[in-house]
């Protein structure tokens, strides 16, 4: 065969498979969505006067993710006055049933308050660490990547509690045994509650990044997504790998 014709083969061999691969990839099949909820109290829900859907965290956090090429859907089940022991009382059927493959679990204001006329917070440290562990170990024996959150701080004016206290200080004994949950049970922790406690420090007023001294308005917001994004972007690249 000439060498002429043999050059023209090759450049239609070229060309055909040049042809297939880019059609195998406009059939390709797309990424399955990764599922992702966040699960908390008001904090979680966050709309409230001046905070939209569109500000919350979650809304950011899917918008994001999405923005850096990954498919997945974030829904946000947080409620407002929630504690732990309410959170594993709905969790087979507002969690658990719905087979998320993340889960972020954020509580402790409600759990640690202290309401007007008492002196005890709504339910103990320890019943909150337990109640922490049996969600995580209920999402993890259901398959589910679980990551716990510390609350934001409460801004410095806020009102004292019924035994006379700022919130923080129960708040910070609750957070405690956060930490102590997510080591011993190994999972991811975001601490919003030590990011807030260190620009506090460092000159930041986090009543500009709340609504009310404790809830975060559209700024506080941004600054929760800020602070969890790089532990939830390393869940789903894990995820997008097996």
């Amino acid at each position: 065969m000439p060498a002429r014709s043999q050059r023209s083969l090759i450049a239609i061999a070229l060309l055909l498979s040049s042809l297939f691969c880019s059609l195998s990839r406009v059939h390709a099949e797309p990424p399955p969505v990764i599922d992702i909820i966040t699960l908390g109290d008001s904090i979680t829900k966050g709309v409230r006067g001046g905070v939209t859907v569109e500000d919350t965290f979650a809304a950011g956090l899917e918008r994001t993710l999405k923005e850096r090429g990954f498919s997945v859907r974030v829904t946000n089940i947080g409620i407002g006055g929630e504690r732990t022991d309410q959170a594993l009382a709905r969790l087979e059927k507002d969690v658990l049933s719905r087979k998320p493959q993340i889960v972020t679990i954020m509580y402790g204001t409600n759990d640690s308050y202290v309401d007007k006329g008492r002196t005890d917070s709504r339910i103990t440290a320890e019943a909150y660490r337990k109640n922490l562990e049996a969600l995580v170990q209920k999402m993890q024996a259901g398959g589910i990547r679980p990551v716990l959150m510390t609350e934001p701080r409460w801004g410095e004016k806020a009102t004292f509690n019924g035994a006379g206290e700022h919130p923080n200080v129960r708040l910070e004994r609750y957070l405690t045994e956060c930490r102590t949950v997510a080591m011993t049970l190994k999972v991811p922790l975001v601490d919003h509650y030590a990011h807030w406690t260190k620009v506090e420090a460092a000159g930041q007023n986090l009543g500009d990044w709340t609504t009310d001294q404790c809830h975060p308005n559209p700024a506080g917001h941004r600054v929760l997504l800020e602070t969890m994004l790089p532990v939830i972007e390393q869940q789903v690249r894990e995820l997008r790998k097996e």
